[in-house]
């Protein structure tokens, strides 16, 4: 067996370990002490010991992402992230994935719209080679032309997929629909000719740019002390570039034009996705446009869209709505999937709903069962020390201050029925609801042209 078939192997088994470890017991988010750590060498991160496991995990993440790519470099930052563990300093990728494997050590990397993100798990005996692997990937990778060209093959490869998956057609044209002539509106992943492009030079570019430690946010949780994980912190970030190219993304709010776009594909299911423009994370009403969305499409099988296509009337399997403020626009998206001949039916109803939220908002139940649930089930976002970890990089990159777990029930237990239904009318805008239907949609007509995702 090869390293990496062997690689391939153990992941499953080491996240069951690490799972096990981790306990799944969710803690009261109360009962999580929150330190802020500074190194000796001035890199911040926010802490959550617990050292009832001997594991420990590290979430980090750089302001920037893919909406900072140079406009032919689509999938640039997507490429950097699958790369940076195939190999760095005196390991080639084969030597670096048995180090992280035969420590029992995750490593992996990520590239969203407005961040690019990083994490790392490990045994704590093993957590000084961790944070050296850490290091290594970030400052000294090696960008060998196998693993490039491997990595580059299974990006094309993904990329041809992508064109003839309705789910991710949908995607796409929507985004371009709402976000035109902006990087929001851009294929993240990219396109089969952007990524044939990128070179090497390209990759090591944006890393010198963009993994910088101005725009650095770390969370950490497990076992390890604000002593011990100081140094750590120098070691692995240390010697990343203190500054680096400005993030010069425009302000914009996502087009609210509306209307049904068809994308005609011969299958016997037509995929939608739905969206309108939206609220900031900042915005002073977002908890209660969150909690607005949760009863009428985020609540899974207790929502209004749920109980009308699904329960009522059997038309799909989901249904589903749900916010998505980025750093520099908000929208509100949503999908369902269902057979050609009841397309027009469930979209009816989608639109019925959208209407009803914005004229008559929640009920008085409904707006206590929604506060029940969301204050209820917050405990189970902090059921490990990975997901502790993740959430105290979002504390800080959305500056929801370090007490944010203590307050943060607060700010749902405090909504109103009149601010609710003052939200939701401002919220909700059907005539603003941009459709991308992809399929063969019986009795829906398009009102508009979708445009060209790429």
């Amino acid at each position: 067996m090869t390293s990496r078939r062997l690689r391939l192997f153990l992941l499953p088994f080491l996240a069951v370990v690490f799972a096990v470890a981790s306990g799944f017991s969710p803690r009261p988010a109360a009962a999580i002490e929150v330190e802020r750590v500074v190194s000796p060498g001035g890199i911040e991160a926010w802490l959550v010991r617990d050292a009832s496991n001997p594991i420990l995990s590290v979430e980090f993440a750089f302001r920037g992402g893919s909406a900072v790519e140079p406009a032919d470099k689509l999938g640039l930052a997507n490429m950097l992230a699958a790369l940076l563990d195939e190999g760095a300093g005196s390991y080639d990728s084969q030597a670096f994935q048995s180090a992280l494997a035969d420590n029992s050590i995750g490593l992996s990397f990520n590239a969203g719209l407005d961040s690019f993100s990083g994490s790392l798990s490990t045994l704590s005996r093993n957590r000084d080679l961790a944070f050296d692997l850490l290091r290594l990937s970030m400052t000294e990778p090696r960008f060998d032309a196998e693993p490039v060209e491997r990595i580059r093959g299974q990006l094309l490869v993904s990329l041809a997929r992508q064109q003839q998956d309705p789910n991710s057609i949908a995607g796409r044209t929507l985004r371009a629909a709402l976000f035109p002539n902006h990087p929001y509106g851009r294929p993240s992943s990219g396109t089969p000719e952007s990524v044939a492009a990128i070179g090497v030079e390209d990759l090591r570019g944006y890393l010198a740019a963009r993994l910088t430690r101005d725009r650095l946010f770390i969370g950490v949780s497990g076992d390890i002390d604000a002593a011990a994980l100081g140094p750590l912190l120098d070691s692995a970030f240390g010697g990343l570039p203190a500054s680096g190219a400005a993030i010069k993304v425009p302000e914009i709010a996502a087009q609210g034009e509306g209307g049904v776009m068809v994308i005609p594909r011969d299958q016997p299911q037509s995929v939608v996705a739905f969206g309108q423009p939206s609220i900031l994370r900042d915005d002073p009403d977002y908890y209660v446009a969150y909690t607005v969305n949760y009863i009428l499409g985020g609540g899974g099988f207790q929502s209004r869209l749920y109980e009308e296509i699904r329960e009522k009337r059997g038309l799909a399997y989901s249904v589903y709505s749900y916010l998505s403020p980025l750093d520099h626009a908000g929208i509100l998206l949503g999908g369902v999937a269902t057979a050609n001949p009841r397309v027009a039916e469930s979209l009816d109803l989608i639109l019925a709903e959208w209407r009803r939220m914005a004229a008559e908002g929640p009920s008085a139940q409904e707006l206590a069962d929604a506060k029940t649930y969301l204050t209820g089930s917050f405990p189970l976002r902090l059921s490990s020390t990975g997901k502790i970890a993740g959430m105290l990089v979002g504390m800080q990159m959305e500056n929801l201050g370090i007490d944010y777990l203590d307050k943060r029930n607060g700010y749902i237990e405090s909504i109103g029925l009149e601010d609710a239904k003052r939200v939701a009318a401002k919220l909700f805008d059907a005539q603003a609801l941009s459709v991308v239907v992809v399929g063969q949609p019986e009795g829906v007509r398009a009102s508009r042209d979708a445009p060209s995702a790429m």
